[in-house]
């Protein structure tokens, strides 16, 4: 483990207080989660006494089907790609949408001066409508990142001086990355020549799955 990353660990620490609540040193990359409520003053305190003053990035995360898979099963084929058409409402249906720590805000921090790097992560309680501050006053770059977590993830950003849809049209139903929404969408667009503009139909297309080359141990028949 690099001594700067220790060294930068131990800082964060003495600086963030008991508004940070976990913190991880794996893969030479430093990774904190801190308290929803404190999110703003967070970043005051990374770029002001910690001089992390740009910001690389800034997402939303849904973990509702972390650790799940689309299909799992032993019967895949021993080479190439199998497909199959799933019933993605009964797959939702499994989704434990109301879990308390479903949405994340992360983002990831340079220091020019010290040449570090850290990542910030802040699970959102309110799952109905995630909420979270803004941090474009802190760092200006911010602005679209957080509307595009909006449009994609309808996490709402207290404080920010625009938000609105970034990605897709203003009329717009949904939020594209969140779990519970199908791959394929709910509709497709087409230009019809006769109305002479561009029209919504429902998407004509199945949900459908990629299923990888399963490669077994050896000896997997014996056991199995």
């Amino acid at each position: 483990m690099k001594q700067s990353l220790i060294t930068l660990q131990e800082q964060v620490r003495q600086a963030l207080g008991d508004s940070l609540e976990k913190d991880r040193i794996a893969l030479d990359e430093y990774t904190v989660e801190v308290k929803e409520g404190d999110w703003h003053q967070v970043a005051l305190t990374l770029r002001d006494r910690l001089g992390f003053d740009q910001l690389i990035d800034l997402c939303g995360v849904d973990y509702v089907a972390y650790g799940r898979t689309n299909w799992e099963t032993l019967d895949a084929p021993n080479e190439g790609f199998s497909r199959g058409v799933f019933d993605f409402e009964e797959q939702v249906s499994e989704l434990p949408l109301d879990m308390p720590r479903r949405f994340a805000v992360v983002m990831h921090l340079l220091s020019v001066a010290d040449n570090r790097r850290i990542r910030v992560r802040a699970f959102i309680e309110n799952t109905a409508q995630p909420t979270i501050d803004s941090v474009v006053d802190v760092w200006n770059c911010a602005n679209w990142f957080e509307r595009e977590a909006f449009d994609l993830f309808g996490i709402i950003f207290r404080g920010h001086p625009d938000l609105r849809r970034i990605l897709t049209d203003y009329g717009f139903v949904g939020h594209p990355l969140r779990k519970d929404f199908p791959l394929t969408g709910h509709v497709e667009m087409r230009y019809d020549p006769e109305q002479g503009r561009c029209i919504y139909e429902p998407v004509s297309i199945e949900n459908r799955v990629n299923v990888p080359r399963v490669i077994r141990d050896e000896g997997f028949a014996e056991q199995g």
